[in-house]
């Protein structure tokens, strides 16, 4: 008996295709825009004092490295400091605002009301009571940073509706109970979203703090390359602050993620 020759089809797929599909878009239109303003400054001859091109700036960052890596690292300490003292402030206050009708009415205000003062315009106070060492620059990003996440989280914990709470306590659950099994799953999008608001401002708070006066961090850098005309330089501290500010945003996304499971999974079936 005669075989029948196998006429099965097997797809090979285009690896550049793979490739592009695997890469964020938001990624490509980054190379396009990098690519253009490469060609701009090339044609137009523009010079480096005024505009440098990606490649030198990059150029830069490789061999400005050996003082732009201890100062970033000043810079990210002060972040992370300050936005973790802003959490341990921010998220307590918020429980006590939804819990308590005096801290409600006689806090609560006084919070809204202090967003209104230009944190600039403090942080020449703060260098006055606290000198030029790092306290000033925490105390500027907590300032910044803790009123998202305490906004937030009181949205959050008013969120739960009546309903489920009466449904709790018909079925006996004390007040801890219901905090931990109700109220605060409900808020958790809420705290989260807060939380990646204030890594975006504690991060121009500790640049902010860096500016009115430091002799260290990425502020300090992008002032004095600015007084030295060095645009460059002044670039390769700006590539390491964003870069600092997404890895906190992406680190913020996945403990999301882990903390909320349920969330990814209710958003992937509304897709389908």
């Amino acid at each position: 008996m005669a075989s029948v020759p196998d006429t099965t089809y097997i797809a090979r797929r285009n690896p550049l295709k793979t490739l592009g599909e695997r890469i964020p878009p938001a990624v490509w239109t980054l190379i396009a825009l990098l690519l253009f303003w490469e060609v701009m400054v090339r044609l137009r001859e523009i010079p480096q004092y005024i505009l440098p091109a990606p490649s030198v700036i990059f150029a830069e960052i490789v061999s400005y490295w050996h003082r732009l890596w201890p100062n970033a690292l000043v810079t990210l300490g002060e972040i992370l400091f300050g936005f973790a003292c802003a959490v341990c402030i921010a998220v307590p206050l918020a429980v006590s605002v939804v819990y308590s009708q005096f801290m409600a009415r006689a806090v609560f205000p006084i919070i809204v009301m202090s967003q209104t003062i230009p944190k600039v315009a403090i942080a020449p106070l703060l260098l006055t009571w606290f000198g030029y060492g790092v306290t000033p620059k925490i105390v500027i990003v907590i300032m910044l940073s803790f009123f998202p996440i305490v906004i937030n989280t009181v949205m959050g914990l008013r969120a739960t509706t009546p309903e489920m709470l009466y449904l709790a306590r018909s079925m006996g659950a004390n007040g801890w109970q219901i905090f931990w099994k109700f109220r605060l799953p409900k808020a958790l999008p809420f705290i989260f979203g807060g939380l990646k608001l204030a890594t975006a401002l504690s991060v121009i708070g500790a640049i902010v703090a860096e500016f009115i006066g430091a002799d260290k961090g990425l502020g300090y850098l992008i002032l004095i390359a600015g007084a030295n005309f060095d645009i460059a330089r002044q670039f390769a501290s700006i590539i390491l602050i964003s870069l600092m500010g997404m890895s906190f945003f992406g680190l913020l996304t996945w403990l999301e993620r882990v903390a909320i499971p349920w969330r990814e999974s209710v958003e992937l079936s509304g897709k389908g």
